[in-house]
């Protein structure tokens, strides 16, 4: 997008695994796969700097020109991610150490600790050698920090930086006994020096502990990646900067926090089923991304010519800028066993990500390599080469980008779900009532359901503006301080609707529980309280009056003003509500004390939906499809996507963007077929 205009199209390009004589082939084949941007030098450092301050940059030098002289624009990123080993053997204190106390070794990727200074002044020492290298290349038009950031470390260097961040965030020991509960186990602490990481213990962490270490955390990577960032954008002001979030419950960033100090939003997507269920994950990954995107930094500036300095004020491009940075061209990889995607299945994941908001598809990588840790990672170019069908797919799906150009706009969404990263971090802790407690699988469960029944849906995170949404989904934000509380009260209050789940605003801030009974600070909005949890064992459930079934969790509930709307049936809960309907100023509030199944929760939240004045984006498309509308000022492009085996009609008027034909009354989808239209309107 950046220089041309076009969709970004590319992925992961990795020379340096390769002799020269094959970067040539390479160009070769980006042009007539239609590749116009690749990812250069994520994993390099040790060919970029073979030894502490000697730089090897003449082969880089001739990738990038060769790039240029093709047409092919730069992601360069800087290759903090992969320390060589000179500097591991240099700096063994720089090496991480697990919370079990063991320090690991070299001979992996992310062999580093961000907290400590050896590291810091490595990796800002080569950024800066690539900034006055390449700051002002023709070729360059996105700088790429690190890779996927995530990395933690317990040595002695991370728990003194703890303990000043811990002093920076709280002022003083009072305050952080109060709001870590030190009065329980004897944990008052009465000196800073007494405090360190939460290492592996005897038995159950102190909570407060555990989540304020994860947040330390993410501002700590963060301040990594801004230190590179801030360096690089000083060499040349017009050049965006980005690094490639990765998503999973391991990683400690709050990616809507993060979302402020970058340029563009960039994620990385690897599904992890290999049903239905991948086609669920890549929709939510690209609501989630266009989510972070809002929390654009204020200092994101307008998309430029490669190397084309400028004085310009600073602009936010709207829609939310985001990019798939990484994604897999041919496989899912599910739990150890690598599952080749059916034909046409690349595609649809891909345009499902532009449909969402995407300024493109990259993949890892472009070629696969012949050895290495992940040697059979899926590529672009397989090991079989370019007469495969998987380089035939990705031809075909830069032919199909090319073409969509012109799609632009915000997605339409009529539903937003909350998600927040501290709730999820607290939620994952021991000691909890049910080791099944998880707020990211309440929120793809809220979501699985709201796509099945097609509604257009956003990502927000607590105290996001609410405006235009008809409906709010709190999907277990077990952590509500009162300001997110009153961000939720106002809503409902001024005429919105609300559906929150068991465990919604159950804790404050630190994990301190509410009391009063559950759903705590917002039982007033809800109309209900809980005076009981019934959690529920792998394989469990609890039946419900409409004949579906509850998981994971159920409560003992008394209505304070709600009406109940569904009950339990059967055992100790039968006949007590399961969920309620709770008028709040003008606005409406349901609470769902359980985890619905799937046609169960399905059917809810499109009651729910349909009374707050929700519509499907395409009520008449048949089950298997998926719809996404993007709109701009006086134009708007429907997606359609026909994840089944079956030949499909969907109502619509238009012209397929994909095929240039005209659609007057529907479009006929075949087995696993995608149409982009530009819609008729009037």
């Amino acid at each position: 997008m950046w220089s041309d205009g076009r969709l970004c199209y590319g992925g992961d390009y990795n020379p340096e695994q390769w002799p020269a004589r094959v970067w040539a082939e390479d160009v070769a084949l980006m042009r007539r796969a239609r590749v116009n941007l690749v990812t250069v030098g994520v994993f390099a450092w040790s060919r970029l700097e073979p030894a502490p301050g000697r730089y090897t940059f003449d082969w880089l030098d001739q990738v990038l020109d060769l790039l240029h002289s093709g047409g092919i624009r730069v992601a360069l990123a800087t290759p903090t991610a992969s320390p060589p080993p000179w500097f591991s053997l240099a700096h063994p204190g720089a090496l991480p150490v697990t919370a079990d106390g063991v320090r690991l070794h070299h001979g992996s990727r992310d062999t580093y600790c961000a907290a400590t200074p050896a590291y810091r002044e490595a990796a800002l020492r080569i950024a800066g050698a690539l900034a006055d290298r390449y700051a002002h290349h023709p070729a360059l038009a996105l700088w790429h920090v690190h890779n996927e950031y995530g990395t933690t470390c317990h040595c002695e260097h991370t728990a003194r930086a703890f303990r000043r961040w811990l002093a920076d965030r709280h002022g003083d020991l009072a305050t952080l006994n109060d709001v870590w509960t030190t009065s329980f186990w004897s944990q008052h602490y009465s000196d800073w020096a007494q405090i360190s990481t939460p290492r592996a213990t005897q038995y159950l962490a102190n909570p407060g502990h555990l989540l304020d270490f994860r947040r330390f955390w993410s501002d700590t990577l963060l301040a990594a990646y801004t230190e590179q960032r801030d360096l690089l954008r000083a060499a040349n002001p017009a050049i965006p900067i980005t690094t490639n979030y990765v998503l999973g419950d391991w990683v400690p960033v709050d990616h809507a926090r993060w979302a402020r100090e970058v340029d563009l939003v960039a994620v990385d997507h690897y599904p992890s089923a290999a049903d239905g269920g991948a086609e669920e994950q890549t929709a939510l990954a690209g609501d989630l991304a266009r989510g972070w995107a809002r929390h654009a930094a204020t200092g994101r500036r307008t998309p430029v010519a490669a190397g084309r300095a400028t004085t310009d004020p600073p602009a936010t491009p709207d829609p939310p800028a985001w990019l798939l940075m990484e994604s897999a061209p041919n496989q899912i990889h599910t739990g150890g066993r690598m599952h080749t995607k059916e034909p046409g299945r690349m595609i649809r994941h891909s345009l499902a990500h532009v449909a969402r908001g995407s300024h493109g598809a990259m993949f890892f990588q472009w070629r696969a390599p012949a050895g290495g840790a992940e040697r059979f990672h899926s590529a672009l170019v397989p090991h079989a080469g370019p007469d495969s069908r998987v380089f035939r797919e990705a031809a075909e799906l830069g032919a199909a980008l090319e073409r969509l150009t012109e799609v632009q706009g915000s997605v339409e969404a009529s539903v937003a779900v909350a998600v927040d990263a501290p709730s999820a971090w607290a939620l994952r802790q021991p000691g909890l009532p049910s080791p099944r407690l998880d707020h990211h699988e309440e929120v793809a469960a809220a979501h699985r359901a709201l796509w099945h029944t097609g509604y257009g849906c956003d990502t927000v995170a607590p105290g996001d503006p609410l405006d235009g949404y008809r409906l709010l989904v709190l999907p277990a934000l077990y952590l509500a301080s009162d300001t997110t509380a009153d961000w939720v009260r106002d809503y409902v209050h001024g005429g919105g609707h609300l559906l929150a789940t068991y465990l919604s605003g159950a804790a404050d801030e630190h994990a301190r529980v509410r009391l009063g009974g559950y759903p705590g600070a917002l039982r007033d909005v809800l109309g209900v309280w809980a005076e009981e949890f019934h959690p529920l064992a792998d394989g469990d459930h609890v039946r419900l009056a409409d004949g579906g079934t509850g998981l994971v969790w159920a409560e003992t509930l008394r209505p304070a003003g709600a009406d109940a709307v569904g009950w339990y049936a059967g055992g100790v809960l039968d006949g007590l509500p399961a969920v309620t309907r709770h008028r709040h100023g003008a606005g409406t509030a349901w609470y769902v004390s359980t985890r619905p199944d799937d046609d169960t929760y399905r059917r809810l939240l499109d009651r729910a939906a349909r009374a707050a004045g929700a519509t499907p984006v395409c009520p008449d498309a048949p089950p298997g499809v998926e719809a996404v509308r993007r709109r701009g000022d006086r134009v708007s492009w429907l997606f359609l996507l026909n994840h089944t085996d079956r030949e499909l009609r969907v109502p619509a008027r238009g012209v397929d963007l994909l095929t240039g034909a005209p659609v007057d009354e529907a479009v006929i989808l075949p087995p696993g077929g995608v149409a982009v239209l530009r819609e008729r309107t009037g």
